[in-house]
């Protein structure tokens, strides 16, 4: 048997082994962080649930300042859109899909380039004079087992975001 023809045994068994792999790794994630701010609940609530405001407090607006942003429906309400264009962060669209008043926020998020869907939730628990904000992202990649392996490191991709943005939300609202 040639060097060439092992060579290609091996790699096309690593394939197939990766492949297999990928099959048995989970298909939803779910990534969550949570912060207190020195606020009530109302106070919070009204940054978060008009997605305008998120360009005072959320990452991706900072990192790029060129984003074009476009809103479409009725403001802080089920149906609200923000749609943008980023040649640095993405190309995306999220809307409000639910709301309890001053503590809840549903939204579904999509990423156009890569056809990726998820649902992100906000959770305001009051804490004496405080309110715990709770962040989560969640959702499933699909039977794709090449995307299984994006699961194991979606809280390294997410994460670090969403700390950053509650940190400039407790800036803001304390602010």
């Amino acid at each position: 048997m040639g060097v060439f023809k092992k060579l290609v045994i091996i790699v096309s068994a690593i394939i197939i082994i990766f492949v297999l792999v990928g099959f048995a790794l989970p298909s939803a994630y779910k990534v969550e962080r949570s912060i207190v701010i020195n606020a009530p609940a109302s106070k919070i609530y009204q940054h978060i649930v008009d997605l305008k405001a998120w360009q005072q407090w959320g990452v991706w607006y900072q990192r790029d300042p060129d984003m074009q942003i476009t809103y479409s429906g009725s403001t802080a309400q089920i149906g609200m859109t923000s749609t943008w264009l980023s040649a640095t962060q993405g190309n995306g669209e999220m809307q409000i899909i639910g709301l309890e008043d001053d503590h809840r926020l549903i939204y579904s998020l999509t990423f156009t380039d890569m056809g990726m869907t998820s649902t992100g939730e906000f959770v305001l628990t009051p804490q004496d004079n405080a309110t715990l904000v709770t962040w989560m992202d969640y959702g499933d990649v699909g039977i794709n087992p090449i995307n299984h392996y994006f699961v194991l490191f979606m809280d390294r991709f997410i994460g670090p975001d969403f700390e950053m943005g509650l940190e400039n939300l407790k800036m803001v609202v304390e602010g």
